[in-house]
């Protein structure tokens, strides 16, 4: 072997003995950090999360370093690709207007955002529907079912004004599905004093934040579990949600949590 890399046994073996440098030691106590926090996000954060995390807990450690020990090491985030479904229009659909396109959002309950999202259990869908505080990002309502009707969404908006009581009514802005864009839906808004808003056709970034939100939920949680009935499926999005509000750092909000943020903002 030392032939054929052009070495002599000499330096192979004093190679072979050498401890190992100061740097390496190092690198190997921050691997286990790094593994340590990466564990506690659920095996979900890449690197840019770890470093926040880190930092958080006072490691001094470049953003450059973490990258590659975790990209050597094979530590990764949990990814997944958006998939989006099209919903057809009508006529009393662009009747709803796109109320926040050029608003500032500033504030909890200024803007609650709502999608549908499709999961399965065994060989049959459920249907997802959440409300998020636009501001924090904090999932604030939702609601699983076995059909993906009005009744599904009026669900998650109920649980989210049951939580969050907001004196100040929020524009709840959604994509022009039925089952927001139905009279029924549209009523129920009205009763509770909330301003609907809708996406412009063919404008699916008009929902973004909501958008990111499933597909993180499905890359974190959804995707790296098989879900054989709907208690299993329940609980889960019930730990996920918790997790993902208190526990998840996001980069948007200065690497806190959504409520961290919405305590600092108090």
């Amino acid at each position: 072997m030392c032939e054929l890399y052009g070495v002599t046994r000499g330096g192979y073996y004093a190679w072979r003995d050498r401890m190992p440098s100061a740097r390496a030691m190092e690198d190997e106590r921050l691997l286990t950090v790094i593994q340590a926090v990466h564990h506690k996000s659920r095996n979900t954060y890449g690197s840019p999360r770890v470093h926040a995390a880190m930092k958080r807990a006072g490691e001094t450690v470049g953003k450059r370093r973490v990258e590659r020990l975790m990209r050597e090491n094979g530590i990764q985030a949990a990814s997944e690709r958006l998939y989006r479904r099209m919903t057809g229009l009508s006529r009393q659909f662009l009747m709803v207007k796109n109320e926040i396109k050029v608003m500032d959002v500033s504030n909890v309950d200024q803007v609650w955002v709502g999608d549908i999202t499709y999961l399965k259990v065994g060989q049959q869908w459920r249907y997802l529907a959440t409300v998020m505080d636009r501001y924090s990002r904090r999932l604030v309502g939702w609601a699983l079912g076995k059909e993906r009707t009005t009744v599904l969404t009026r669900r998650a908006l109920h649980n989210a004004i049951r939580l969050r009581k907001p004196t100040h009514k929020p524009i709840f802005h959604s994509d022009r599905g039925s089952e927001y864009i139905s009279t029924q839906y549209r009523k129920a808004l009205a009763n509770q004093g909330l301003i609907q808003s809708a996406n412009r056709p063919n404008r699916m970034n008009d929902n973004a934040h909501m958008e990111s939100w499933n597909k993180t939920m499905k890359a974190d949680m959804y995707h790296r579990s098989k879900f054989d009935n709907d208690r299993r499926l329940r609980n889960a999005i019930r730990s996920y949600v918790d997790f993902y509000n208190r526990e998840r750092l996001h980069s948007s909000l200065g690497y806190l949590s959504p409520i961290e943020f919405e305590q600092a903002r108090a």
